[in-house]
């Protein structure tokens, strides 16, 4: 079951590297909700744990293109990083200490901050790269 799918009009920053990323994060969260939906809280920790990664990668990838070339927001947009990159790894600490569990809501809330922050953050930067050659 998809919980979040790709839209290259929805979603594109037309930063091709980053686009891609996006991709494999909205893969990951896919993953996430068959985990969660199967029930196994062993295929559930997997998956969260590739899901973090993939996004702490991610993130490290925007702010490194955001120093190299000066991005003016780069500030903001690392703090709306941070905060999520905060909140996972508390949840994913807790999941492994079996202080918590992954839900379907645990779900919708990452889904939920990908469609908020994409189109309404991400599609910032897209203009200020293209304009410094990255494509």
């Amino acid at each position: 079951m998809s919980l979040i799918e790709w839209s290259k009009e929805k979603f594109a920053t037309n930063v091709s590297a980053h686009d891609a990323e996006h991709q494999e994060i909205f893969r990951e969260v896919n993953a996430l909700g068959d985990a969660v939906g199967s029930g196994d809280r062993a295929a559930v920790g997997k998956a969260l744990d590739a899901l973090i990664a993939t996004v702490a990668e991610h993130f490290a990838s925007e702010e490194a293109n955001f120093s190299k070339f000066g991005y003016p927001d780069t500030a903001s947009h690392k703090q709306e990083h941070d905060k999520l990159v905060a909140t996972c790894l508390d949840l994913q600490k807790k999941f492994h200490a079996g202080q918590a569990e992954v839900t379907g809501e645990t779900a919708a809330f990452v889904v939920d901050w990908l469609t908020s922050h994409i189109p309404n953050i991400d599609k910032r930067y897209g203009p200020f790269l293209n304009a410094q050659g990255v494509a």
